[in-house]
């Protein structure tokens, strides 16, 4: 027993603490296990021993702290353990073939990583580990390149400070999917108890199955952007100013580098973020994808004279951009406005390279919640489009495939700002990515047009599509379930959904729900999609065009919703459709989410 226990009158939760005090080796972590039970703090002390970290979106994400339900050294190691033990079941030559492991700045990200290495090692496990602080899309990329059996990046991206995570990916490149998710899940549970020689990280660096990859990759990674160079000479001369930020992450070193190679002169820095500081100490939310987080940059660029502005988030997987107006105020692209950007850059690009490619045989990719933009591109342009499930672990895998397939994989993004241009990493990466948009902006000013300029000729194109995404904070799981079988058992009836909104102004045509596998425009209305009924996600397609995803976060606790009305290239009155936009979302919130009856919280609160 450990010194100081206090029972807590629950004799499950007793033996739990008791278990995790035996096994632990954190003395913080003890203190704090301590005081709540002093406070007789049973409500926090279940939560923390009675729930376990389950893998989720790709791995581990939560909060830091003691408990099984924490992020800790504790269950690091257990996770490590479990790790281990599945891949040398499931892939018999893991020793020589080796794992990857990276970590971004944040609290406890070396020391989780070096823990990690440390399991591996005693295993007899090749490990391949960086110096210093790198892109998660360094994993990704590392374990194609030297054939690893597996990568882990510890990392919880743009999570707030008090979070970590640890993000695995399989040996082919992508994030894990299932079964292996649940495989290592089982795992983990069966290798709990901590081997003695898991919590000793002395002998990592000189241990004679450890290898630093940080220079090959730096020189290989960098050659693949420096290859992708379209026009180097435009990059050298262009009058462009760019303003950059990491955010506090780890992406200023790899994007000075990245600017070099593509032959532009160097960006403008955010002093006050570039550094890593794992108190992301100017920022509210170190998420880029918040306008909030450009505030410093927006002063940047004003301060500078420089029109466009790059950032990447955190541990630089996705990219963020915003551009000066005639006016001088600043467009922040949305996601899906830069998924169109980037899915006409990298089709120009492959037309200037290679002007008898097979068109045919070249696919672009996005999420089930992005804009519908690339499939009318690939409407009239011949390549082929594929929407996935919601994260970039179906858009890896789904790249994997195809390429194993003969297939070239041109661009996949996701609407949350995550775009993988090319096949080099089978996952978002904000670095080539940044490099792709100024490449792009720095061409574009030579025929006189803005990256606005350019998404509004794509629009004109192929058709306006507008959307309208953002989420309400719920923190009651069973008010998330009620509000989605509402809508599946809708106006009382049993397995029956909305048919129209706004009394029948605007009906609906389809319905795919992927968490049931119901989609009633399939044979038998089944869902072609990967189901999961761990998640909610309903989508309703609307006869004049809309779109509307109606979904809960992996990662967060929100109920997100993503509308999109996609015109037809006739359709010019862009007032006219915003108008129609905006009321059929004010409409879809008030009559499927309720939220003043189910005290839904608002985004800004």
């Amino acid at each position: 027993m450990a010194p100081n226990f206090v029972n807590t009158g629950d004799s499950t939760l007793d033996v739990k603490i008791r278990e995790y005090l035996t096994w632990n080796n954190d003395e913080k972590a003890e203190k704090e296990i301590q005081a709540l039970m002093q406070q007789g703090d049973v409500k926090t002390l279940s939560n923390l021993f009675l729930k376990r970290l389950e893998f989720g979106t790709a791995g581990l994400r939560g909060r830091m702290g003691p408990g099984y339900n924490q992020m800790n050294d504790l269950v690091i190691i257990q996770t490590g353990q479990g790790l281990a033990k599945y891949l040398m079941k499931t892939i018999p030559d893991v020793k020589e073939k080796g794992i990857i492991l990276g970590y971004d700045g944040r609290y406890n990200s070396k020391r989780f990583a070096e823990l990690t290495a440390a399991i591996f090692l005693n295993h007899d496990i090749k490990v391949y580990m960086y110096s210093k602080l790198c892109p998660t899309p360094f994993i990704p990329y590392g374990v194609l390149k030297y054939k690893c059996a597996a990568g882990v990046m510890v990392t919880a991206s743009h999570n707030p400070k008090e979070d970590n995570g640890y993000k695995v990916y399989w040996d082919n490149g992508s994030q894990i999917i299932s079964p292996h998710d649940k495989g290592i899940q089982n795992s983990i549970l069966e290798n709990l108890e901590p081997l003695q020689s898991s919590w000793d990280t002395s002998n990592v660096y000189n241990h004679s199955l450890f290898k630093d990859p940080l220079d090959e990759v730096m020189n290989t990674y960098f050659n693949d952007i420096k290859n992708n160079v379209l026009y180097p000479e435009i990059n050298k001369n262009t009058p462009l100013k760019f303003v950059y930020t990491p955010v506090h992450g780890v992406g200023h070193n790899y994007m000075i580098e990245a600017f070099k190679v593509a032959n532009f002169k160097p960006f403008i820095v955010v002093e006050e973020q570039k550094d890593p500081d794992p108190e992301f100490s100017t920022v509210k939310f170190p998420n880029p994808e918040e306008p909030s987080a450009l505030e410093l940059s927006i002063k940047t660029a004003n301060k500078n004279g420089s029109t466009i502005i790059l950032a990447n988030d955190p541990d630089a997987d996705r990219l963020a951009c915003a551009v000066k107006k005639p006016n001088g105020e600043w467009h922040i692209f949305s996601g899906n406005e830069l998924g169109g950007l980037l899915g006409w850059w990298m089709l120009h690009t492959l037309r200037v390279r290679k002007p008898d490619a097979n068109i045919a045989d070249t696919y672009m990719l996005a999420s089930t919640v992005s804009s519908k933009i690339l499939a009318s591109m690939a409407k009239k342009e011949g390549f082929k489009f594929e929407e996935t499930l919601t994260g970039f672990k179906w858009m890896g895998n789904r790249a994997s495939e195809l390429i194993k397939s003969g297939k070239t994989v041109l661009f996949a993004y996701e609407e949350a700002i995550g775009f993988m241009c090319g096949s080099h990493v089978l996952d978002k990466d904000g670095v080539s990515a940044a490099t792709c948009v100024a490449e792009m902006a720095a061409y574009l000013q030579t025929i006189g047009l803005t990256l606005i300029d350019k998404i509004n000729e794509i629009y004109c194109e192929y058709g306006h599509h507008i959307s309208d995404n953002s989420y309400w904070i719920c923190h009651e799981k069973e008010v998330i379930n009620s509000i989605f079988n509402r809508l599946r058992n809708f106006g009382g009836k049993e397995n029956a959904y909305p048919t129209c909104i706004l009394g029948g102004r605007y009906t609906i045509t389809s319905v795919r729900d992927l968490t049931t596998g119901y989609d009633n425009t399939k044979p038998g209305n089944k869902a072609v999609l990967p189901v999961s009924k761990s998640s909610q996600m309903i989508t309703f397609t609307f006869k004049n065009g809309l779109v509307c995803t109606l979904r809960t976060s992996g990662t967060e606790p929100k109920v997100k919703y993503y509308n999109e009305l996609c015109a037809s290239p006739d359709q010019k009155d862009l007032k006219q459709l915003q108008g129609i936009l905006s009321e059929m979302v004010a409409a879809i919130v008030e009559e499927f989410l309720q939220p003043n009856e189910n005290k839904l919280i608002p985004r800004s609160s």
